[in-house]
């Protein structure tokens, strides 16, 4: 595949608002609310998505387990037992609400490829389809015809190994080879947020 032009994360680093934090809280994420419903059209009811790397995730889901064992607001967070009588202690948490607002986190490894383990981060990218058009945030885009091309790279013996003619190789085995244009548009990344840990 022949990428072309900025990926999704350039275009939105270009306009997102931006939050560094050194220490993980509620706080932060109250924070980051505020500042994603300004630019909402609607102050509650709002539902964004953030994708993190592997160390957000964690922290997310440490400042959640203790807030959730601070106000005691679930007991079955701190224990239960199953029908085998294994007690099983803790859980995963995936959402974050305050305020009529919800922030959903979804762990993806290829931040953590490109972000590294060190350091938290996080990108909320708003999904929401334009109103007016239907529209979806995210398209991607190539050129005419060039979507998905086949071309064959045939070795001694031809494309079923046992034909003389041309071939493009001194080696007798053949590659089908398959590739393509594309290229990719945020269309509301004013409308997105990055939070990295310092």
């Amino acid at each position: 595949m022949i990428y072309i032009g900025d990926g999704i994360i350039p275009q939105i680093e270009r306009f997102a608002s931006k939050y560094a934090f050194a220490k993980l809280t509620t706080e932060v994420f109250n924070t980051v609310l505020a500042t994603l419903n300004e630019k909402a059209k609607q102050p509650t009811g709002n539902k964004y998505m953030f994708i993190c790397n592997q160390r957000m995730w964690y922290l997310v889901q440490t400042v959640l387990g203790d807030w959730l064992a601070k106000f005691k607001t679930e007991g079955t967070y701190l224990w239960s037992k199953g029908a085998n009588n294994y007690v099983k202690v803790g859980a995963t948490f995936q959402t974050y609400e305050f305020g009529g607002n919800q922030i959903t986190f979804n762990v993806d490894k290829t931040f953590t490829q490109e972000y590294g383990f060190d350091k938290a981060y996080c990108l909320c990218l708003d999904l929401t389809a334009d109103a007016t058009g239907s529209e979806p945030p995210i398209q991607m885009f190539t050129l005419k015809g060039g979507d998905f091309i086949t071309n064959k790279f045939p070795g001694v013996g031809g494309l079923d190994g046992l034909s003389s003619g041309v071939v493009s190789s001194p080696v007798a085995a053949s590659k089908l080879i398959n590739w393509g244009y594309s290229g990719v548009a945020v269309f509301n990344p004013y409308r997105s947020f990055i939070l990295r840990e310092i």
